[in-house]
């Protein structure tokens, strides 16, 4: 079938908006036409050449929403007229991270999405008659997209399209930090770096936390206000301060915060975020992702004395059915 779909001919360059051609659903796979997408700043990433795992030419997009279409043979738990969201976090429930019960990072899924086919090896999409990757298993910038079907997640028809898209990534990464990553208490005192679409979903995450303390850290002074809309108590601008924002930050909290979230995907923040933590028990959660090669650093004492590194993926969500917190928050 014809698809339109914004593709990515190749590293660097502007999307172009075609024509595909989709094939349909093999057994396990399912037929989706997307509603609605969003754009996220991994796509961009992507897009740039930077992501090591970046295949061109792709059908980029990982944050959608849509309509089931068709399904394969054997497919179960879906049925056409389904609403769902696309999950670049699939599980199949059999390998060892899945069974293990303490990851969302299945490995038998990212043995063949992170090279841009589908799990059998092969694509569904093609250009001219020439293959095209998928890209994280979802590739929701193409009108209709095909996914296997443990990478979908059955919504509520009544949910808006437009705005359960973001719980493809942003939402759902920037909250499942906060409540299952860090599981902050009430009344703790969190930092967050970066106020992009992730900052402002980990300030929602740490309001539903009922944190006490909510400090948006931004160079850019014009995101405050919306910060403060999601919750934020306290502004920093580290252009406003002569002093590293780290030892900013541990003045202004009495020796540092609980919890800090680093949301921009640069080394030397993730640094700053993790220094900026209590001694004893602050923990710091990365969100961000760094460019290929990037490493991070800080001073050994820095862990010695307490304080804690933490990643975070898509969340750590598991329970892929179960949306109810996230829809809440939306």
């Amino acid at each position: 079938m014809k698809s339109r779909a914004a593709v990515a001919l190749e590293a660097g360059k502007p999307l172009e908006l075609v024509e595909i051609d989709v094939e349909g659903p093999k057994a396990g796979e399912v037929l989706v036409k997307m509603a609605a997408t969003s754009v996220c700043h991994t796509d961009a990433y992507t897009l740039s050449g930077a992501d090591p795992e970046g295949n061109f030419p792709a059908v980029l997009g990982h944050e959608g929403a849509g309509v089931v279409q068709e399904v394969g043979e054997g497919v179960t738990s879906l049925k056409p007229g389904d609403h769902v969201i696309p999950l670049y976090t699939a599980e199949c429930g059999k390998c060892k991270f899945c069974l293990s019960g303490k990851t969302n990072l299945c490995g038998s899924v990212r043995a063949t999405q992170g090279k841009g086919v589908m799990p059998d090896g092969t694509s569904r999409f093609s250009l001219d008659g020439k293959m095209l990757h998928h890209y994280m298993g979802t590739s929701t910038f193409s009108e209709y997209t095909v996914l296997p079907e443990v990478s979908l997640a059955v919504v509520s028809k009544e949910a808006p399209m437009d705005k359960i898209c973001l719980l493809g990534c942003g939402v759902t990464t920037g909250i499942g930090a906060v409540l299952n990553t860090a599981k902050v208490e009430p009344g703790a005192t969190v930092a967050v770096f970066g106020l992009g679409a992730i900052g402002l979903a980990v300030i929602q995450g740490a309001v539903m936390a009922k944190a006490g303390r909510i400090i948006a850290i931004d160079v850019n002074a014009d995101k405050f206000e919306l910060a403060k809309q999601f919750g934020a108590t306290d502004f920093v601008n580290p252009k406003e301060y002569s002093d590293p924002i780290q030892q900013v930050i541990v003045d202004m909290t009495d020796g540092g915060v609980d919890y800090s979230f680093e949301c921009i995907g640069n080394v030397n923040v993730m640094r700053s975020a993790l220094e900026c933590c209590h001694k004893g028990w602050g923990e710091s959660i990365v969100i961000g992702v760094a460019g290929a090669g990037e490493e991070i650093s800080t001073r050994p004492f820095q862990l010695v004395t307490g304080r804690v590194w933490k990643g975070s993926a898509f969340g750590v969500l598991k329970d892929v059915v179960n949306y109810r917190v996230m829809l809440n928050a939306i």
